[in-house]
């Protein structure tokens, strides 16, 4: 029997790597849950054009910030805090509406029963928005530099690191935060207590370095402030090795703890 022959009866009797399936399921539920984001104005505007309206918005109070000891400008500031913006509107609230969306439809429900893993599930409803997501910071790092005549990253390494286990955070809060939202509608309020505290406190619109150093050491500690310094290194430099080894421990003890949240608190059913 000739090799060809033999790969042939291998996939007929599903000899297919699991590899390969898995990646075969993942873009199939990704590719639909593409198509019911397209649909979805609201969600795609905030994928798409909200991080973009923050920033405008975010330009004017950074110009009048006191950066002077800082060693920040306001492209530093800025670009940082507009990829902030992307994963907080962007992925976050995007990926909580649609787990919440897929669970009262009996859309996850239905998946369970068939070949599709519990994590499969999980991260092929969410791989749209973090695609759409990590093109966005791609374009937003790049154009945004050339907008406010700044520098490329000094230090890719941070801002690449800081992005990923932003968006892992993220998602993972997004599917905890999901079990509390009974609907869609209700959704779009649960996820507010963690967008404003992200903003306000985790350097995506004002940097840790402008508030006062106690302060500033409290705030570190936020799900999202990790990331958010990791990214902001990328542009200055970062600090030294103890500080950065410090941010990833904390970032990844986050992404730890949300992906713990969501095996101990995350609904498969509906809410009723």
């Amino acid at each position: 029997m000739s090799a060809g022959t033999s790969q042939a009866v291998g996939d007929a009797r599903g000899g297919i790597p699991a590899e390969t399936r898995t990646a075969g399921r993942l873009q199939a539920l990704g590719r639909a849950e593409l198509t019911l984001l397209v649909r979805n104005k609201s969600a795609l505007y905030t994928s798409l054009f909200l991080p973009i309206v923050m920033a405008f918005a975010m330009r004017q109070g950074v110009g009048s910030m006191n950066l002077a000891g800082t060693g920040l400008s306001v492209g530093t500031v800025l670009l940082p805090g507009t990829l902030g913006c992307v994963l907080v509107f962007a992925v976050y609230s995007n990926v909580t509406a649609a787990y919440v969306a897929r669970r009262e439809e009996l859309v996850l429900k239905r998946l369970r029963t068939g070949e599709l893993r519990d994590l499969e599930i999980l991260t092929g409803t969410a791989l749209p928005s973090v695609l759409i997501g990590l093109a966005q910071c791609v374009l937003l790092a790049a154009l945004g530099a050339l907008v406010l005549d700044t520098d490329l990253p000094t230090a890719p390494h941070l801002l690449i690191a800081g992005v990923l286990l932003g968006m892992v955070t993220v998602v993972g809060l997004a599917a905890a935060t999901s079990a509390f939202a009974r609907s869609t509608e209700s959704a779009q309020l649960i996820v507010m207590p963690f967008i404003m505290l992200s903003l306000a406190g985790s350097g995506v619109m004002v940097p840790l370095d402008i508030f006062p150093e106690r302060i500033a050491e409290f705030l570190a500690f936020l799900p999202l402030s990790p990331a958010m310094e990791l990214i902001r290194g990328g542009w200055t430099g970062g600090g030294d090795l103890k500080e950065t080894v410090g941010q990833l421990i904390t970032g990844l003890a986050w992404a730890g703890l949300a992906l713990f949240a969501v095996q101990r608190w995350f609904r498969w059913e509906p809410r009723r």
